[in-house]
């Protein structure tokens, strides 16, 4: 039941769907198919690990057989990307079924093959979706047409590691929260192949041979019993054994027919003993049997470890971690204590089974003179590091030195606001080409997800509207206003947020003051000022931590929120 996923794929993204797409996302049709050849083996890499426990394996076969998963995909791509809002609703679609499969957001992802390929992040958020949608609906209608078992999906997704590993790194292994490539390639086979074996293969049905009748398929919603594989090998195995032991032994008295009754008292009395070692085997057996189900199906874990902390103006840090198990825990506190000093740090340790080893516990050292350093902020997330504050200072070196130390495998920098805004800037103009289209349908959660990719960054205590923003607030008026003409009008809250530094009543008003400012400038802009209200909210609600100044900056934010 082999196939190549990554072919089905490649024969699925046809050079018009490239061309299609390329058009609607403003790419040439080489970029395009750059992301692709990048997404398609991670998103492969990433079905293989959820299928590498028992329950993996039965949740990633069930959504692959559910209704939401397009079976004919491959055939109907050109007509799904017939239209912008055709391709928002694929893109969406594929993006919930690929994060319901993974476990994780899928941004992340997203964000590296745009750093890899040098495609906008916009760009990619989209074609992730559309390449998750294409690789489950690939494997529907190959399951569907072999009439395949969930028992076969370990198997099919173990061949393809060769296929994929050539197009894979650390860094999208890292993105998808799968640690080091080589740690992957090293371990995933062997646990597809645990899992495989104990899971049953029942024989297919026969296909019926009259030709009007060979498109038959399992319906969608069909979901393959399994049961454990019989162990009848196993006590053929250990009855053969103790057939072996039972004729060496009668051998064995026998030979010893004229020996005294002592010897032959002896003999009787090593009876017991020789069943106990032909019993032996079994419960070894037995053990190994239940060792290797236990392994299968224990969870493996999917979220990569976290630390972050910052350090006050008497040297002081507080520190928060989340690690997979209470030694790694005490491993990291001992260190600070042997280190720090029992009174001189704060430490606000979660313990989360589903926490992936922290690879970096073992660097610890090179990280503890961080943590003295006044003005400091570091943010640990699996194997990428962030410094900013005085960590980030150039003259002091601290990047380079963390580079040395972590090697290759980790990526190291800096938080800088200038190239966060570019950033945002050149992600919010590529998408919202799209909604400047005619054919705009105004759906407001199209609408919404597009304005909340550009980045307002007011100046320090300001409410004014910045001078970078401006030209990303005239487009999306331009948007609002041609809907309202169109009698499409989209209804939006604009709200504001602040991060956690200064007084709570402060940030709410300065959070408010900024939302109705971007209010007025997009009523003067043209958009009906029925259709927008402002609200501002403070530092309620983060979207990241406050510990970092990555963390701030995204928590400073203006967030439109669509009403009914």
């Amino acid at each position: 039941m082999s196939i190549n996923v990554i072919q089905l794929i490649q024969s699925a993204l046809t050079d018009g769907v490239v061309q299609q797409l390329g058009s609607r996302l403003g790419l040439p049709p080489e970029a395009t198919r750059k992301v692709f050849a990048t997404l398609a083996p991670a998103v492969v890499a990433g079905l293989m690990q959820k299928g590498a426990t028992l329950e993996g394996a039965r949740s990633l076969f069930a959504t692959i057989l559910s209704p939401e998963v397009n079976g004919h995909i491959a055939e109907q791509l050109p007509q799904l990307l017939g239209s912008t809002g055709g391709v928002s609703q694929l893109e969406g679609a594929g993006r919930q079924l690929l994060e319901r499969v993974l476990e994780r957001r899928v941004d992340a992802l997203s964000d590296e093959v745009a750093t890899q390929t040098g495609v906008p992040a916009h760009a990619t958020h989209a074609l992730t979706g559309i390449v998750g949608a294409t690789v489950l609906g690939v494997l529907k209608r190959h399951f569907l047409e072999a009439r395949g078992n969930v028992g076969q999906l370990p198997t099919l997704l173990g061949h393809q590691l060769p296929l994929i590993a050539p197009h894979l790194n650390d860094s999208l292994m890292a993105a998808l929260g799968l640690g080091g490539l080589g740690g992957f390639a090293g371990s995933v086979l062997a646990q597809l192949k645990a899992v495989s074996s104990h899971v049953d293969h029942p024989t297919p049905a026969a296909k019926p041979g009259h030709p009007s009748q060979a498109t038959v398929q399992v319906p969608a919603d069909a979901v393959v019993r399994e049961e454990r594989r019989s162990r009848g090998w196993l006590w053929w195995l250990l009855a053969a054994i103790a057939a072996v032991l039972a004729f060496l032994f009668l051998r064995g008295c026998q030979g010893e027919q004229s020996a005294t009754r002592a010897n032959a008292d002896a003999a009787a009395a090593a009876q017991p003993a020789s069943a106990a070692a032909s019993a032996a085997p079994a419960a070894s057996a037995a053990s190994v049997a239940s060792a290797v189900e236990q392994a299968a199906a224990a969870p493996v874990p999917t979220r990569d470890s976290q630390l972050s902390f910052t350090v006050d103006a008497a040297g002081k840090p507080t520190l928060t971690a989340t690690l997979g198990s209470e030694a790694e825990r005490k491993q990291f506190i001992d260190a600070l204590m042997q280190r720090l000093g029992a009174n001189n740090f704060v430490a606000n340790v979660a313990i989360d089974a589903d926490t992936k080893p922290a690879d970096w516990l073992v660097r610890l050292e090179g990280l503890l003179p961080l943590m003295a350093l006044p003005g400091a902020e570091v943010k640990v997330d699996g194997t990428r590091i962030e410094l900013s504050g005085s960590a980030a200072n150039a003259k002091l070196g601290w990047l380079d030195k963390l580079k040395s130390l972590f090697g290759a495998s980790y990526q190291i920098g800096s938080f800088n606001v200038e190239q966060a805004v570019a950033n945002a800037t050149e992600s919010f103009r590529g998408a919202i080409k799209g909604l400047l289209a005619p054919d705009n349908a105004c759906a407001s959660a199209d609408i919404v997800k597009v304005l909340n990719l550009q980045v307002i960054n007011f100046a320090n205590a300001s409410n004014q509207v910045p001078a970078s923003a401006r030209e990303d607030l005239n487009q999306s008026a331009q948007v609002l206003a041609a809907c309202a003409r169109n009698s499409k009008a989209v209804k939006l809250e604009v709200a504001g947020y602040s991060d956690n530094v200064g007084g709570e009543q402060a940030n709410l008003q300065l959070s408010k003051k900024r939302a109705q400012a971007i209010r007025a400038y997009l009523v003067k802009a043209g958009v009906p000022a029925d259709s927008l209200i402002a609200q501002g909210y403070g530092d309620a609600r983060p979207v990241a931590s406050n510990d970092t100044a990555s963390g701030r900056f995204a928590n400073r934010r203006i967030e439109f929120v669509a009403q009914q």
